[in-house]
């Protein structure tokens, strides 16, 4: 009787995600109405400049981008370790101990991030828009890192990842009163542009790839909360006896993390292979423990 009491009456998961949880549930459709009418609004201002052709779309953004790329780009070191949080693997290690204190993030996430990676995809294949590096002349501009030719320059990916893992913790950690609101919507917002940003920097998009990048960003991660509160599909995380998946998760994109500090020794490669290994470890003790 006194098993059967706990079990029904003490939570499983800690403060911490019963008010994620809580705080998932309480969004509502209209947050979709904003993004949409940015995009919209890019729409109609590119037609009105008779700038939906891909040249066209290229030579309205060609002062803009060359002037933020030599501002940017005076930063190489800083711009070049921040632009490395767009890669998935990267973000995702510094979030990694989320598994074990607030599952219901990670929930979310998974779904976000399969997602937009069928919104870049598709994008990207539709809109076929050559990257600065295949328009303009390489000596007239700034590459930091690997210098990027292909047709794939529409949306950035670097920016919609960056932005659907910050609108899944923007709804998780949203505060109740509304000027906190206010004020932590601008900063996490204002951190996911400097993100993109990054990549007008180094010489990988023009500015408007970032834009539209982080609207669709934005939407994914919607789309990842409101697909996990309905479908359930991932609940499963919060059982240690599934632990093993994610102990190998973490081994592999910890090799991957080698790999690339052994390429380029960017401290934030450093950073991101520890809170990997740190998690790791933590989640081996929990699943031996268990």
């Amino acid at each position: 009787m006194l098993n059967k009491f706990i079990k029904v009456n003490l939570p499983t998961n800690n403060m911490m995600n019963t008010s994620v949880i809580r705080n998932y549930s309480k969004l509502k459709r209209s947050l979709f109405f904003f993004p949409l009418f940015f995009l919209v609004t890019i729409v109609l201002f590119l037609y009105k400049q008779d700038s939906l052709h891909v040249d066209k779309y290229i030579q309205i953004q060609k002062d803009c981008f060359y002037f933020l790329n030599s501002k940017l780009s005076q930063f190489p070191n800083t711009i070049f370790n921040l632009t490395q949080l767009g890669d998935e693997i990267i973000i995702l290690s510094f979030l990694s101990a989320f598994i074990l204190y607030v599952p219901k993030i990670w929930e979310s996430l998974i779904s976000a991030s399969l997602v937009s990676c069928i919104f870049s995809f598709l994008l990207k294949k539709t809109f076929a828009v050559p990257r600065p590096a295949a328009v303009f002349d390489h000596t007239s501009f700034v590459i930091i890192g690997k210098t990027l030719t292909g047709h794939n320059s529409l949306p950035s990916g670097h920016s919609i990842t960056v932005f659907t893992v910050l609108t899944v913790l923007l709804f998780a950690f949203i505060p109740k009163k509304m000027n906190y609101k206010i004020l932590w919507f601008i900063f996490m917002i204002s951190i996911g542009l400097i993100i993109g940003f990054t990549r007008v920097g180094i010489g990988a998009h023009y500015p408007l790839d970032v834009i539209i990048g982080g609207i669709i960003g934005y939407i994914s991660g919607l789309l990842g909360i409101f697909i996990n509160e309905k479908y359930k599909i991932w609940t499963w995380i919060n059982n240690k006896n599934y632990y093993l998946i994610f102990m190998l998760f973490f081994l592999i994109c910890s090799i991957s993390l080698i790999n690339k500090i052994m390429i380029d020794h960017l401290i934030i490669f450093y950073l991101s292979l520890t809170s990997l290994l740190i998690s790791l470890y933590k989640i081996v003790h929990i699943y031996v423990k268990k």
